[in-house]
Parts: C-alpha cells; structure tokens; sequence
C-alpha cells in the first residue's frame, strides 16, 4: 500500500533529547564543559553563513513570554506561530511514562504529543493513542488503532485536538475521531493514501495529507469529505511530513515536491502556488525539495523552508514573496516578534529580521559526536522559543540553550537518550517524547 520513500533519517532532524535526574538549574553554564572553549560544528561554514553587518547593531526586541495551557496541534496551534512562552528558569523532572513502541529500524516516532490545560495527549510508533494527567502522570486511558491484519512496519501519522475530540492520522491510510475524555472512537474513515504527517484542525474542517500529496479536508463532526487537491507527486522524500496551517479563510499546504499552496478552506479554490526547489541543485540530497518543517503564519505572512535550500516570506492572500534566501531545513522555523529563529540542514541555528530575511546571527552547532573523524552526524532538533531561551537538542545526548539575542550559548545539559521530536511547552511545563518511547515532563 505504501509506495517506497526515501528515508533519510540523518537529514530529517527528530533527535532530541531528555534532561537526566537531579536537574535543578535548567540549562545553566555547566560547570565542567565535555569540551573546552566554544563548539564549532565542522563544516558549518562551508555554506558561508554569515551574519549580515548592516544589522549587526539592531537590537532583538521580543514579546513578553506567556503561559500557555495548549499545544493542540504538531506545531502548537493551527498556525505554528506560538511565539515566545513561558518556562520557569528552574525546572527538574516531574515524572515520565512509557507512552508504548518507540523508534527501531523498522519504525519512528513522528507523533508530537498535545496538551490541552491538564491532560497531555500521545501516539506512539505504532498507533497507540494515549491520555496523561500532566501533573501526577496517572494515565487515564490508552487505545490501540493498529489494524489486526497490519503485518509491515510503517511510518507516519500524528494528532491533533479541537472541542473535545482528538483527530489522529495514521500511516495506514485511516483517519479517526476519538473522544478525548475516553479514548473511544467516535468515527473512522478510510484514505486514499498513508498519512505522514498530523491532521490540521480548524473551523469544523480536518485538513490531511497523503504520502502522494493529496490533501483531504474532511468534517470534523463526522469525517464525510469536503473537497480534496492533488498535488505534484514526489517518488522520493524525507522521513515524515508538515501539516497544512491554516488561519482565517486560507489553508496552507506544503508538499514533498516542495510546492506551497493557498487554498481556500471554504472550497479548496486555489489562491496562490509557489514552489521552495531550490535552483542550485549540487547533489541528489540537495534534489529533494521536500518541506519538511511545519509552515508558519504570523501576521498575514506565510513563512516556510525546503530541505533542498530555500526559504520564502509570502503574502498569505496574494501569495506575493516578501523575500526568499538560500538557507535549507527540516524543522519548523519559530517566530517571534520581528525575528524568526531557524535551525538549518547545516546544523547552524540563524536569527533572520523577519521584514527582509537578512541574517542578524549565526550559530554553528556541533555537527558529528566525533568531530576529529566527522562520524556520527548528530540530528538536531529545534528552536522551542521560552523564556528567553532558545532550545535545540541533539542526537548525541545532549542539548543547547542558546541566547535569542546574542546567539551566545547558554549552556548545555547531559541527556540520557536521544529524543524523537522537538519539545512542546505548555503551563510553564516542558515535554520530551524519547525515541524509546519514554515521555518525560519537566516543571
């Protein structure tokens, strides 16, 4: 059922990581350094990434941190602008729960967990839906959506919750409605594909994504389909996927292909189109176009970025650029204020002026766990903007709190296992999912 990907999971970023036992200060300068002076990820600067000097004086300005109590969707919220939140400056694990399968050769985590105010919601490698107190960690109920006949492994899927309901996709071509206060399923319906990446839910519609770029909007109360759009099939692309935003009549929709597209949410009427292949092409990894970072709306701008090596500013009615630079990645790009907060295919985490897309810094992360032989590339995952703190997290155990102003590092802190997916932060809480399956809050 499943036509074959091309996985490359050294390139897809979902390494994280989570802070080991006893943790009081959260990412404060550690005291003994693994490695002395700063960390300089090799070959980082074989792009030429530089800071721009017109705006090197220009002070960052963000907004106010606040407290949110909801991360309903992969990305925190239908747009996956969430801005700058709040964290408190010293958190220590509060508990962790084996949420069921985690990540082996023949699966991946690709589920971010959701918070809706006091329950945490997740999905593990193989379509078990789990509910989860956030403060005491008593779980409340656990539902199996693996078909009895599904023999193969398979990669895929996500949640999402909107008025009482979670929405799942899976990679077994199905999607459902469960109800979130017991787990039971309230309908389920048959896709013309497998589904990749998590559904996008808004005004009574559910938005996915196949693996061959079909979007289906659906009825959220019911799950009848509304309207569909095929995009430009892809044969090869990244491990997972990016979800449709959506904000005020306009869904946005990122494809494998690398195509980018406005439609109406109405009818599917298609506003604008744009493409993010980049046109210096210098490999086969380099070919694949694939968006694999959520798009972003903020304030009437669509923000997104390739892993083939392009990023783009667009009016979200006209589809109009704003600006587009050569800077690759596979993760979201976070917004916040007048600055947008990047992590590249090159392991250099940029602050862009989000006006112009002109670079104010750069800061190039540790690119191989042995960085004398270049072996082991470390996945990064990343930027979660709270309290002042950028935070990314690597494959290799350990993560980086870097200065949203500055670029400066902040600290670093050990981690016990790699993680699956970006952290979330909601009710001055932080959750990281592990690619063993463990979640583990710190508050």
């Amino acid at each position: 059922m499943q036509q074959r990907f091309l996985t490359l999971a050294a390139l897809c970023g979902l390494g994280l990581g989570l802070a080991g036992c006893g943790i009081t200060d959260w990412f404060d300068s550690a005291e003994e350094p693994r490695l002395p002076g700063d960390r300089i990820a090799i070959l980082a600067l074989d792009k030429g990434l530089t800071p721009d000097p017109e705006i090197a004086d220009q002070q960052i300005i963000l907004p106010k941190p606040f407290e949110n109590n909801f991360w309903t969707h992969a990305g925190g919220n239908p747009t996956h602008a969430m801005y700058h939140l709040s964290m408190n400056d010293n958190v220590e694990e509060s508990w962790r729960s084996d949420i069921g399968e985690g990540s082996d050769d023949s699966q991946s985590l690709l589920a971010q967990p959701i918070v809706v105010e006091n329950v945490v919601f997740t999905m593990d490698a193989q379509t078990e839906i789990s509910a989860y107190d956030t403060v005491s960690g008593k779980q409340y109920w656990r539902v199996d959506l693996e078909p009895e006949d599904e023999d193969d492994g398979f990669f895929g899927g996500g949640i999402a919750y909107s008025e009482g309901r979670i929405y799942v996709t899976t990679g077994f071509a199905r999607v459902f409605a469960l109800d979130a206060s017991s787990g039971n399923i309230i309908w389920e319906k048959d896709m013309p594909g497998p589904l990749r990446a998590a559904p996008t839910v808004n005004g009574g519609r559910v938005f996915v994504v196949t693996l061959d770029n079909q979007l289906l909007t659906l009825a959220a109360d019911d799950g009848r389909r509304l309207w569909s759009h095929i995009g430009i099939q892809e044969d090869a692309g990244l491990l997972g996927a990016a979800s449709p935003a959506v904000a005020g009549s306009t869904v946005v929709v990122p494809f494998s292909s690398g195509e980018i597209i406005g439609l109406s949410v109405t009818d599917g009427r298609v506003i604008w189109s744009d493409s993010l292949s980049s046109v210096n092409r210098i490999d086969p990894l380099a070919d694949l176009a694939h968006i694999r970072g959520q798009p972003v709306i903020d304030r009437g701008v669509v923000l997104a970025i390739s892993h083939s090596g392009r990023m783009i500013a667009l009016d979200i009615e006209r589809g109009v650029r704003a600006w587009d630079i050569d800077l690759g990645g596979v993760q979201t790009p976070w917004v916040a204020g007048e600055f947008v907060f990047v992590l590249t295919n090159d392991a250099q985490v940029v602050a862009l002026r989000r006006r112009d897309g002109r670079l104010r810094w750069v800061r190039p992360l540790q690119r191989f766990e042995d960085e004398e032989d270049q072996e082991d590339l470390i996945q990064w995952s990343g930027p979660v903007l709270a309290s002042d703190r950028l935070i990314v997290a690597g494959s290799h155990g350990e993560a980086v709190s870097i200065s949203p102003y500055t670029g400066e590092v902040l600290g670093f802190i050990e981690l016990p296992d790699g993680a699956a997916l970006s952290p979330v932060v909601a009710g001055n809480s932080l959750y990281f999912l592990t690619d063993s399956a463990d979640l583990v809050v710190m508050r």
